[in-house]
């Protein structure tokens, strides 16, 4: 007699991504959505733009320091959007 088992594990694909945070997530990794300005006290702040809202999210002591900032953050929410994409579909049977 064979049996058959059913393990459930939850790895990165089962994670469940809401479709507000997606709709943001897909905003933020487009580096038009970005921008640097420059504040009174001299630093440079980052912002995205969202539902026609700027919205700050770093500051930084230069202009190249807050660029590699908004850099890391584009590569962060591309990599969060992942699971999203999941499962791929890698083969088909007829």
């Amino acid at each position: 007699m064979t049996y058959f088992y059913q393990i459930y594990t939850k790895s990165q694909g089962d994670e469940v991504i809401n479709e507000e945070s997606k709709k943001i997530w897909e905003q933020k990794i487009n580096k038009k959505n970005w921008r640097i300005v420059q504040l009174p006290n001299g630093y440079y702040q980052s912002e995205y733009l969202y539902d026609g809202r700027w919205i700050d999210v770093t500051r930084r002591s230069t202009i190249d320091a807050c660029e590699k900032a908004i850099n890391e953050s584009i590569d962060y929410y591309k990599k969060k959007l992942e699971p999203a994409k999941l499962p791929i579909v890698v083969k088909t049977f007829e």
